[in-house]
């Protein structure tokens, strides 16, 4: 689908809170999980300091469940507003027991002062019949689909929508599950639309950003857990994430929304970065983790100006060039896209390589350090061999960049044949990644890994060993999680000098940035938050 139809529901906006702050209307809620009531009161506590705006208390977690007397000790033991759920095993849940007897603790909850209760479609409309004239006028049911499979169509949705408001539910709530992360654009079209108050996510990673950008699109709620893997159900973010990663509370209509496009992508620090300065400046931007399987289907399905630029890193930076419609002459020059901007006048996408800058930077000023020279005087690359592992889209950026500076540049891959492409590309020498360890004909080379060997969690692993290493001036990772990386840990020990991939990811952040934004790129503050996250 074309996210161009997606209009902000008039409904949805920022409201003025309590400190006088400017703040969307969507509610975060935490569910609480504990297995026993004890638990669940410790949890509730926790959830208020967290900054959630009500609980839901999963009634089906208690090993031991006494309704009358466990009700009442949670209602009242509540700093928050309550949302009770009682989940089955056929919807997901784990309560396997009498099903009357689980409709009474629901009916109870509502009776002893809960403010929310959900109840499954499924059994919904008999339900609501049983408690006509008893309901009380603040209390609130959420009528609940969850679909453990798939995403359906927009049409399907809308028919369960319609399903769902026919129980008489006061909110309705679906959940489904991503099989690409173009399937949350089909809920953010029924979300923007609905006519009811509506709790609309998408569950796993690929649909993260359905938990986020319910806030842009006027979901009546998202989930925030209190620790990272405590969840209850699949890709809910953490309530620090939502607060203070994502500035969950200040996204609105007018949010720009950018990522950084991957694959893997949830090790990357780009939101980090990103997020914290848009805050800081005051730019009304929020920036994700975008686990994208086919940049293409992405960027065709996200087309609206709502979604204003993306980073763009491993596997997709070759691909990402053919995506876009203006593509800088130093980006075609490498051969990869790691920046893509959506021009606002008229939707086209434009394609940067701010790899190469970062990079080639970063090395160069660890070379000038190694040699205590000053940057006068041409680059210190220039007349070096200059090893690149890898011929995907950094090894390409690096390659280039080095050739521009007067390096003499060898490509190292796995096959044989793109490393040969590449050099034939850029007039270098080519070698497949299992020669390396026997190629030295001179000392004092340059070493730059590109690919992800070596990258969390496979941390052991390095493309070469440390018994080579001893021929290298200088070697560099741009592998930045974890900061110092097997590779580069045995080339200090090796006598190298060494440059991790934070200078090169922090160098091609600035511009970045600026292309984002059109604001100066505070760079000071780039470093002091990079510091603080690795």
């Amino acid at each position: 689908m074309d996210s161009t139809n997606i209009s902000v529901a008039s409904g949805a906006g920022l409201q003025v809170g309590s400190q006088g702050v400017m703040r969307n209307s969507t509610l975060i809620c935490t569910p609480i999980m504990g297995e026993s009531v004890d638990d669940m009161l410790v949890e509730l506590v926790k959830a208020k300091q967290s900054g959630a705006d009500l609980v839901e208390i999963r009634l089906d977690k208690l090993e031991v469940f006494q309704p009358r007397e466990d009700l009442k000790t949670l209602i009242k033991g509540s700093p928050l507003p309550t949302l009770f759920t009682y989940r089955p095993t056929w919807e997901g849940g784990q309560y396997n027991g009498d099903e009357e007897m689980r409709r009474d603790a629901l009916r109870l909850a509502m009776e002893y002062g809960a403010d929310y209760i959900d109840v499954e479609l499924q059994v919904a409309h008999e339900f609501i019949q049983s408690i006509a004239g008893k309901k009380p006028d603040k209390f609130k049911i959420i009528v609940s689909s969850h679909n453990y499979q798939n995403t359906p169509s927009t049409e399907d949705l809308g028919n369960l929508v319609a399903k769902i408001q026919a129980t008489g539910a006061d909110i309705v709530k679906f959940a489904t599950s991503a099989l690409d992360i173009t399937d949350a654009a089909r809920v953010f079209q029924i979300t923007v639309h609905s006519q009811v108050p509506i709790i609309a996510l998408v569950m796993s990673e690929r649909g993260l950003i359905s938990r986020i950008l319910c806030a842009k699109f006027g979901g009546y709620l998202t989930f925030g857990t209190l620790e990272s893997g405590f969840v209850s159900a699949p890709g809910q973010p953490t309530m620090d994430e939502l607060l203070h990663l994502y500035n969950f509370r200040q996204i609105g209509p007018d949010t720009k929304v950018f990522g950084v496009i991957g694959k893997p992508v949830g090790h990357s620090k780009s939101p980090f970065l990103y997020n914290e300065a848009f805050k800081s400046l005051g730019f009304n931007g929020v920036y994700l983790h975008l686990l994208v399987d086919d940049i293409a289907n992405f960027l065709q399905t996200y087309s609206s100006a709502d979604f204003a630029g993306f980073s763009v890193t491993i596997p997709h930076k070759e691909a990402a060039l053919a995506c876009c419609d203006e593509v800088d002459p130093v980006a075609k020059s490498i051969g990869a896209v790691n920046c893509i901007i959506r021009r606002q006048s008229d939707g086209k996408l434009l394609g940067y390589n701010t790899d190469y800058i970062g990079a080639i930077s970063a090395i160069e000023d660890g070379l000038r350090g190694s040699l205590n020279a000053s940057s006068m005087g041409g680059s210190p690359l220039a007349g070096k061999l200059f090893i690149v592992i890898g011929a995907g889209g950094a090894g390409k950026a690096l390659a280039y960049g080095a050739k521009e500076k007067g390096a003499r540049v060898v490509i190292a891959n796995r096959t044989y044949g793109r490393a040969k492409e590449l050099a034939d590309t850029i007039g270098g020498e080519a070698l497949s990644l299992a020669d390396l360890e026997d190629f030295h004909p001179e000392d004092g080379m340059i070493l730059a890994n590109t690919t992800s060997i070596g990258m969390h969690p496979k941390v052991d692993e390095t493309p070469i060993s440390k018994h080579a290493l001893r021929f290298y001036s200088l070697v560099f990772d741009a592998v930045y999680t974890p900061r110092i990386t097997r590779l580069l840990r045995e080339a200090e020990e090796s006598g190298a000098t060494i440059v991790t991939g934070l200078e090169m990811f922090i160098g091609q952040a600035y511009d970045q940035f600026e292309k984002f934004t059109g604001l100066p790129a505070p760079k000071e503050q780039f470093r002091q938050i990079m510091a603080s996250n690795s």
